[in-house]
């Protein structure tokens, strides 16, 4: 599928909503419980998310923008919401989310990215060259990516529970 960013943005606008409706006032034995050693709740998704809007999608636009391949971007901490959402509620994360989702909406807009400017190459510290609109195309897929984690984590809740209609869901695995 071709790459169009108001597709793209399309799907940006919708993830805070659909997190919303998805986690505000469960009770947090669905919000905090994960798959296992390593693996993370729907809390630490949350918590994902938000350093991801604080610090990675618009500041490597950014950075994108003003100096091409020249400065790559900083490194992106996976798992720095472990530390930073310590204390905090559903309620204050998905607040959070949203408020600075719209604000780097906003940015995303202001920036007036055209054709040219998505073929703009940066330097990911990691992966090396990549453009802007891949960046873009990236984001959306993060935020699809991790509202299939969230639902797989809640689905997986109620793995014995459903009994032999396991059979019927491949979300929850095979035994």
């Amino acid at each position: 599928m071709e790459f169009k960013l108001d597709q793209a943005v399309g799907i940006l606008s919708r993830t805070p909503g659909t997190l919303n409706h998805l986690l505000r006032d469960l009770p947090d034995s669905w919000t905090t419980r994960n798959e296992g050693p390593g693996t993370w709740s729907a809390f630490d998704v949350l918590g994902h998310l938000i350093h991801g809007e604080e610090t990675d999608w618009i500041p490597r636009a950014r950075i994108i923008l003003k100096h091409g391949q020249s400065r790559p971007f900083d490194r992106f901490d996976r798992e720095a919401m472990f530390e930073k959402s310590k204390g905090r509620s559903i309620p204050d994360l998905l607040d959070v989310f949203e408020s600075l989702r719209e604000n780097n909406l906003k940015a995303l807009a202001e920036m007036d990215l055209t054709a040219d400017k998505l073929a703009l190459r940066g330097t990911h510290p990691s992966l090396g060259v990549v453009t802007l609109e891949q960046l873009m195309a990236t984001w959306a897929v993060h935020d699809l990516s991790h509202i299939a984690q969230i639902t797989r984590v809640m689905c997986r809740q109620y793995d014995k529970e459903v009994g032999p209609w396991k059979a019927f869901f491949p979300i929850l695995g095979r035994e």
